[in-house]
């Protein structure tokens, strides 16, 4: 089944930069955002991974979405939902064949060495915001393990006080047979490749995106005040142990490592 999985992923990765270089340029932006909704649905299917939204995520106007960051699945997640622009940064552009995608999926990449750089995204972001788009942001700016939350930076967040757009946490649970799975995050030395081919490997993959209530853009908080807040709830959710997930976790069975 593992050899199906990989078959299966690889052809659909060929197909989405086919799409990107024979389809794309005769598509308008809306048939851009639904074409990449659909193919992100496809691609964590095809890797065994179910998602599973919860709360009222913003699906119509403009709004920020901000979430804490286990691994590069998260894009696809959140694009799964809707379809999503993200800021991330410039080494994941860098990334292989993945880092395709995720360009061809609307990622603003910000070059962090750069002096100019988050004045460059906040202008972005405000295009963005204009036409209607959610912008996707991981303010933690790196990924962790995902059973708690790194503090949130700040910066890219007065964009949406500038643009007058709500703000709306969103906590990311990586579950696997019902249990946290910290062993499904792609943190510190470990390739991209290597986390690809475990998450092939692995049943019972589900991902809980908490969609948490908004920070309106009528509340007179600064960025920081709003990151704060944001910050809260989202860590609140992360820790959060479920009644089924911590059940599961008492019932004996495979250990977490085993697929």
């Amino acid at each position: 089944m593992f050899l199906i999985r990989f078959l299966l992923v690889s052809a659909w990765i060929v197909l989405g930069l086919l799409t990107e270089l024979l389809v794309f340029p005769l598509l308008r932006r809306r048939g851009r955002q639904r074409v990449v909704g659909g193919w992100s649905r496809g691609l964590l299917r095809l890797c065994g991974v179910r998602v599973r939204p919860l709360g009222q995520p913003l699906m119509r106007e403009a709004a920020l979405w901000v979430a804490n960051h286990v691994s590069w699945v998260d894009i696809f997640v959140l694009n799964s939902v809707r379809p999503t622009s993200f800021v991330a940064k410039s080494d994941i552009r860098r990334w292989p064949v993945i880092g395709l995608l995720v360009a061809w999926a609307g990622t603003l990449f910000i070059d962090r060495g750069h002096r100019q750089a988050l004045r460059e995204a906040g202008r972005q972001m405000g295009a963005c915001f204009e036409q209607g788009d959610v912008v996707g942001l991981f303010p933690e700016g790196t990924t962790s393990i995902g059973l708690d939350v790194l503090p949130f930076h700040a910066g890219l967040f007065e964009a949406a006080v500038q643009a007058r757009v709500p703000v709306q946490p969103v906590a990311l649970r990586f579950l696997r047979r019902g249990r946290r799975a910290p062993e499904l995050a792609f943190v510190g030395e470990q390739t991209l490749v290597a986390n690809l081919w475990f998450l092939l490997g692995a049943w019972g993959v589900s991902v809980e995106c908490e969609f948490l209530p908004p920070i309106g853009p009528a509340e007179t908080l600064d960025r920081g005040q709003i990151a704060h807040r944001a910050h809260a709830v989202v860590r609140e959710a992360v820790r959060r142990v479920e009644p089924d997930a911590d059940a599961a976790a008492r019932t004996p069975g495979a250990p977490a490592g085993s697929p």
